[in-house]
């Protein structure tokens, strides 16, 4: 009998045993985001290793360039607008006139050639294709302090160039009465198929495929350990290098955040939140930014998505035209930046344009587009990333654990409030409504964003909040 006992004694000290290891191990580990090994390149991947170094890179231009450009503005053909149209049929050609005839006579290619070069820029070939960055270092440091890595990475229809005007306040903050106690080496990389990085050759490289070739360019420039910045494109990039490698993002700051997964408490949120906010965790700023729902929402989504839909389904067909016209190339993208910096600008018959950029930026812009010839790559991006369904992809179901910044601007196209984000990144640590500007934040309102990076960072460093992830 005390035998009997005796084993009954130890089948339970077996299951509790067991129970225990259960609960100690099998605590589900935060999964991760594959990173993306791919091949870009022509053809066949080679059989020997890939070349490694990293080159310097100028921006050059030749007269036969800027010959062939004048000769295709001076037999471009406008269609008159319609009367009090300003931006609301997109770009208004009344204006846009005016800007291709300031592109003619006065805006300077060469000149801004020399603007593009002033920072120090760079190509390496990783996965089969060449990658363009600019990387500038502080020009002083205090004794004893190391300059923070820091990935910078744009959107559509924007580039490198929209981070020239925060470089340096970033990496001389001091300079600019932003105090030295943190002090970054800035890398803006250009998204392959964009500016003077390489397009892919092959289909389905995506935003991962991004974010997994940017991880490979800094562990190649030496960073084991960096923050990363990003709004448009450079938000779901640098949000999927955070998934692939939390242990080496120890921060990742924002200025666009978008949630594709949402429940039922999102729904409930969009027809009560209004009405009782506190319920669903919404401030009145979010209140005011996101109701009524139907205008500031749905309908804002409606009328300004057209774009998304004709470059994640027929990319190349639109990209064609844009390619060969540069006055189509144009109207294309200042329609972007007239509605994206302030929706209220459509009312406006110059779109508002010059109110937040002078010509010569935004031309800038436009000749990077047009130089490198890469308008129809940039496009398919959409494609390569919305081809599958929104909310299908497996780094849409992960959540992000490292320390997230937000900085949310008022005239973004759509509002995503801190209740909704914070279901995706669930290590916010700093969400800022922002006093002013929309979607192009370093290129619009750089100190506004390198302030809140700033104190972000200083967060993140002071409470080492990235050992705690």
């Amino acid at each position: 009998c005390s035998s009997l006992a005796g084993i009954m004694l130890l089948e339970v000290f077996l299951v509790l045993g067991t129970l225990l290891i259960y609960f100690l191990f099998s605590k589900k580990k935060e999964e991760t985001l594959p990173f993306k090994d791919g091949w870009w390149g022509r053809g066949q991947k080679p059989v020997t290793k890939e070349d490694s170094s990293v080159r310097p890179f100028k921006v050059e231009t030749t007269e036969e360039e800027l010959s062939d450009l004048f000769r295709r503005l001076d037999q471009a053909r406008f269609t008159e607008p319609l009367e009090n149209s300003c931006f609301h049929y997109g770009t208004n050609s009344v204006h846009l006139r005016k800007v291709v005839s300031y592109w003619k006579n006065q805006f300077n290619w060469k000149k801004q050639v020399e603007v593009l070069n002033k920072y120090p820029q760079f190509k390496t070939k990783i996965q089969g294709i060449d990658i363009h960055f600019v990387h500038v270092k502080p020009p002083r440091l205090p004794e004893g302090q190391a300059a923070k890595p820091l990935l910078m990475v744009h959107g559509w229809p924007g580039s490198f160039y929209e981070f020239y005007k925060i470089i340096p306040l970033l990496t001389d903050p001091a300079s600019h009465g932003l105090g030295d106690e943190h002090i970054f080496e800035v890398i803006c990389p250009s998204i392959p198929g964009y500016g003077f990085s390489e397009a892919p050759h092959k289909k389905d490289f995506n935003s991962v495929s991004a974010a997994s070739v940017f991880y490979e360019l800094m562990l190649r420039l030496g960073f084991n350990e960096f923050y990363t910045q990003g709004g448009d494109w450079g938000w779901l990039i640098c949000t999927n290098l955070a998934q692939i490698a939390p242990n080496h993002v120890k921060g990742l700051h924002l200025n666009m955040v978008s949630v594709s997964k949402l429940g039922l408490t999102h729904l409930l949120s969009v027809l009560l939140g209004r009405y009782f906010p506190g319920l669903f965790g919404f401030q009145d700023e979010d209140v005011r930014r996101m109701f009524p729902f139907l205008k500031k929402g749905l309908y804002r989504i409606l009328s300004e998505s057209g774009y998304a839909h004709i470059q994640a389904t027929k990319p190349d067909t639109v990209g064609c035209s844009l390619n060969d016209s540069p006055v189509g190339l144009a109207a294309y993208i200042l329609e972007k930046f007239s509605s994206w910096t302030d929706i209220e600008f459509q009312n406006l018959e110059d779109g508002g344009l010059e109110r937040k950029f002078s010509l010569d930026d935004l031309l800038t812009n436009i000749m990077i587009y047009w130089v490198s010839g890469c308008i129809v790559p940039s496009m398919r991006f959409y494609k390569e990333n919305l081809q599958k369904g929104i909310g299908t992809q497996k780094h849409e179901k992960l959540t992000v654990q490292v320390p997230t910044g937000i900085a949310s601007f008022p005239n973004e196209i759509l509002h995503t409030p801190q209740a909704w984000a914070k279901k995706k990144y669930t290590n916010i640590v700093s969400f800022h409504f922002m006093p002013r500007g929309g979607h192009f934040a370093a290129f619009e309102e750089p100190e506004l964003l390198a302030k809140d990076i700033l104190q972000f960072v200083d967060r993140v460093e002071k409470e080492q909040l990235w050992k705690k992830k």
